[in-house]
């Protein structure tokens, strides 16, 4: 769909001056690659998503923007482990390095960053992790990991989110897998609270067959509009002041109940 922008007049030339009307595409990427260069390009994300014909040698941009973009592609080849983690997200080899996986600040904890998938992913993750340490336990360096390599995940299981930067675990150690009743009945009650408050985009593992209690996930796939909603009420809490994590709720509230008890059905229906 092409928008239309009003006409703007232009300000008349000086005598005896002529103006180019435009300039030509090649001139115009000319100019671009002088003034940001090639680095500039290669460290945009969405190089990863441009066509590979940008690259070829016979394309009008100047080599060094296709050199840059050429690289910017093979890292992400390498970064990509070419297959899916258990909710559906593309796993990546590694965190820090080209991909969509980065180590995250979570504000107002003492954790030094969680590696997660960034954008909306990483909007409600940090956002659960911060209510867990304000309203379960507080948290240290150290209790939260997230990325882990596709090599030392079971695919099969809800671990493999971790390799997709869809996950994190919280204590992993205090809660090992396989057992229950790892939490306090008031810690619990927070926990399914929070859930809900996601509007059932992360799934708690303690809700599993093989319970997983320290591992938390997103549980819907990549294109499902439910995450994208949920995180821009996540940044427009940011914003606003008495809103968002560290603001005490009512978690025994009757509509929250209603709505955490709701979920809990659910999510141990789907297990």
């Amino acid at each position: 769909m092409k928008l239309s922008l009003p006409r703007v007049p232009r300000r008349p030339s000086a005598p005896g001056v002529t103006h180019r009307r435009s300039l030509s595409r090649r001139a115009l990427l000319g100019r671009i690659a002088a003034v940001g260069g090639a680095v500039g390009v290669a460290a945009l994300p969405l190089s990863r998503f441009l066509p590979r014909a940008y690259a070829d040698a016979d394309h009008p941009l100047p080599a060094r923007v296709r050199d840059a973009l050429r690289s910017a592609q093979d890292r992400t080849r390498r970064v990509l482990a070419g297959s899916r983690s258990h909710n559906g997200w593309e796993m990546e080899n590694a965190a820090d390095d080209g991909g969509t996986v980065y180590t995250r600040p979570v504000p107002g904890t003492p954790l030094t960053g969680v590696a997660v998938r960034m954008g909306d992913v990483e909007a409600v993750l940090v956002h659960l992790v911060r209510r867990f340490h304000y309203e379960v336990d507080p948290l240290r360096r150290g209790d939260v990991t997230g990325w882990r390599e596709p090599a030392g995940l079971a695919r099969s299981r809800p671990e493999s989110n971790l390799a997709s930067g869809t996950a994190v675990r919280i204590r992993p150690g205090f809660y090992p897998r396989g057992a229950r009743g790892g939490f306090f009945p008031q810690q619990e009650t927070v926990i399914r609270d929070i859930l809900a408050e996601l509007d059932g985009v992360v799934r708690w593992g303690g809700d599993d067959r093989t319970p997983d209690e320290s591992l938390f996930s997103i549980d819907v796939r990549p294109d499902d509009q439910r995450l994208v909603r949920v995180a821009a009420r996540i940044r427009g809490w940011q914003l606003e002041p008495g809103a968002g994590a560290g603001v005490p709720v009512n978690v025994l509230s009757g509509v929250r109940r209603k709505a955490a008890r709701a979920l809990e059905r659910r999510q141990r229906t789907a297990a």
